[in-house]
């Protein structure tokens, strides 16, 4: 692998030197296949590291009480009006490789941080938080349709959890939990 992007490297400079342009559109060029090669590297692994681990909070607005914690193996329910509940909770070992192939498919480790913007306020919105580590590298990001728009890599993530979501909800650990009361406006 580190051969193959030595070798990209290569010749991506010796094709810039090649380059008729003026410097300031050759410093641009020079950027994107920067960007390209960065791109390439983190692509992740074909088989889930032994370090794959990663934390999810989320709820509405600034209220992220929901939480979904590989990392020390927990899962917090927001009560809304009677605060949280956290029980111990693992996947197994086969949700775990399926958790994987998701965030592989959606090359979750070349998500950067999202820029909030957007034409309009929306209340309540939902707000993603995500830490995942993969053989060694933490990625830390987070996400909000405050701003009612809402970009693909968002809409990625938003299926990524309802998805992880879909197993916490059928476990019996998380059913145990007490239900929420109240709501949020």
């Amino acid at each position: 692998m580190r051969r193959f992007l030595f070798g990209i490297i290569i010749s991506l400079l010796s094709i810039s030197g090649c380059d008729h342009n003026s410097d300031l559109s050759r410093g641009s060029d020079t950027k994107t296949k920067i960007s390209q090669i960065n791109q390439l590297s983190k692509e992740m692994p074909e088989e889930m590291p032994e370090d794959f681990n990663f934390s999810l909070s989320y709820g509405y607005g600034e209220v992220n009480k929901n939480e979904i914690n590989t990392y020390n193996n927990s899962v917090t329910k927001d009560l809304i009006i009677k605060g949280t509940a956290k029980a111990d909770f693992s996947f197994s070992q086969d949700e775990m490789q399926s958790i994987y192939k998701k965030m592989k498919e959606i090359n979750i480790m070349r998500i950067n941080e999202f820029s909030q913007q957007g034409d309009c306020a929306k209340t309540p919105s939902n707000t993603d938080s995500w830490k995942i580590t993969i053989n060694s590298e933490t990625k830390t990001f987070s996400w909000t349709d405050q701003h009612c728009s809402v970009s693909n890599d968002e809409k990625l993530l938003l299926d990524l959890r309802t998805y992880i979501q879909l197993i916490v909800n059928g476990k019996d650990v998380y059913k145990a939990l007490p239900e929420a009361e109240g709501g949020y406006d």
